[in-house]
């Protein structure tokens, strides 16, 4: 009983000899040519416009957004610390970080856009008044070293020093708005923590 496959499948092999059909290969090719064609699809102009429109309201709704939020009641009294991008010396015009290269225009604006959401989220609380003014005076201190920086590399010219000093000046802001979040988010569920014990 013990033989061995490969001879009885060779041995077999040898017995029928199978042949395809005249012209089974052209016709296999055919219908596979019909199916799977060589050329490339054609990418839809249609969609290429699709994705520039999208694009553009999603850039103008953020825009409206942005504007929206930062209109608050008249007469408030409260001091929002917003990152400026254009012109951020005051009155004096010069270069800024995003004017050097597109690819520091991109960190820019990456890091300002998000500094901006993250100030934009923050929730009016009486009781976390205190928390969020101490952060908000860090906040404006950074601010003006960023300006001062800024005003630094109108007067020296580009170099890596100030280039990465302001990079992680909008880092730290970043950070530091973060750190706000997560605390009130903290306090937040410490206080509904507390309000649930005490019902139970």
């Amino acid at each position: 009983m013990a033989r061995d496959l490969r001879e009885l499948f060779e041995k077999e092999r040898e017995q029928k000899r199978f042949k395809m059909k005249d012209g089974h290969e052209d016709r296999f090719f055919s219908k596979l040519e019909k199916e799977l064609p060589n050329d490339p699809p054609k990418k839809k102009v249609i969609s290429l416009w699709m994705q520039i429109a999208a694009s553009i309201v999603v850039a103008v709704g953020l825009s409206f957004y942005y504007f929206s939020s930062n209109e608050g009641p008249v007469g408030t009294d409260e001091k929002v610390t917003v990152v400026e991008r254009n012109n951020p010396g005051g009155g004096v015009q010069g270069i800024s970080l995003g004017d050097l290269s597109p690819d520091l225009k991109k960190i820019e604006t990456y890091y300002t856009t998000n500094i901006n959401l993250q100030l934009s989220e923050l929730a009016d609380d009486p009781g976390n008044k205190e928390l969020v003014d101490s952060y908000m005076d860090r906040l404006a201190e950074l601010n003006k070293e960023y300006q001062r920086l800024n005003e630094e590399l109108n007067e020296l010219g580009p170099n890596d020093q100030t280039i990465n000093a302001l990079i992680n000046n909008l880092q730290l802001r970043l950070q530091l708005l973060q750190k706000l979040k997560t605390k009130l988010n903290q306090l937040k569920s410490s206080k509904n923590e507390q309000e649930s014990s005490n019902i139970v």
